[in-house]
């Protein structure tokens, strides 16, 4: 175990040497160095590790010692254990008996609730029944026709038409309406009836009561007399 532990301290001397010769030392001062740590650490790590070896090997031998004294005991006491071993099954749980005694009842199944009644369907709303639309009463025929109609010519006579405008109230435009209405004379419209000026009143369109008004016939009865 010596020999290990001057080999650790040869391996710190030649390092440390190293070191020296490093840091610029010179070479005998560095070598000198080296072999003063393996003689150092060498002497001590020998003598402080080498007495802990004895002391570990005296520890070891006392304890060896120690063994072969108890031995003895030890197999006096196997021989006691393997005498008062239990018997298999000593340590059963016993089984308390069940004889005469019925299983408890299963407790009764719920009885299922009752289904809710359904709700009877609304009833539906009556529909009132759409009453078919009266049919319209027939337009009432129109009143016959007011007056009678004058006798009319289909053009004036060879001497040619009268000025109409003569007349009071007639202009171009209602002289021209009385010649299709088929009056050109006033020899004419002075022989008109109450019934015959009733129906031109009526027919003419825009003017419509100008005859009865301005006293047409009455106009054409002095213009006849004149002429």
């Amino acid at each position: 175990m010596a020999i290990f532990w001057w080999l650790m301290a040869a391996v710190a001397g030649v390092f440390v040497a190293v070191a020296m010769y490093a840091l610029g030392l010179w070479a005998l001062i560095a070598l000198a160095g080296g072999v003063g740590t393996i003689f150092f650490l060498g002497i001590w790590w020998s003598v402080s590790f080498l007495k802990t070896d004895e002391e570990l090997g005296a520890t070891a031998a006392a304890m060896r010692a120690a063994d072969a004294n108890v031995a003895p005991y030890r197999e006096a006491n196997a021989k006691i254990e393997i005498v008062t071993a239990k018997k298999p099954g000593a340590d059963a749980p016993k089984v308390a008996p069940t004889v005469g005694k019925s299983a408890p009842k299963a407790a009764p199944a719920p009885k299922p609730a009752p289904a809710p009644k359904p709700k009877p369907a609304p009833k539906p709303e009556p529909v009132a029944e759409e009453t078919p639309p009266k049919p319209e009463a027939a337009p009432v025929a129109a009143s016959q026709e007011a007056g009678t109609r004058p006798e009319a010519l289909s053009g004036p006579r060879a001497g040619g038409a009268d000025d109409l405008k003569l007349i009071k109230g007639v202009g171009p435009k209602l002289e021209k309406l009385c010649n299709e209405l088929g009056f050109y004379h006033f020899d004419q419209i002075a022989a008109w009836t109450a019934e015959e000026v009733a129906w031109v009143d009526e027919h003419l369109e825009g003017f419509k009561g100008r005859v009865s008004r301005d006293d047409w016939v009455g106009q054409a009865k002095v213009l006849m007399s004149s002429n």
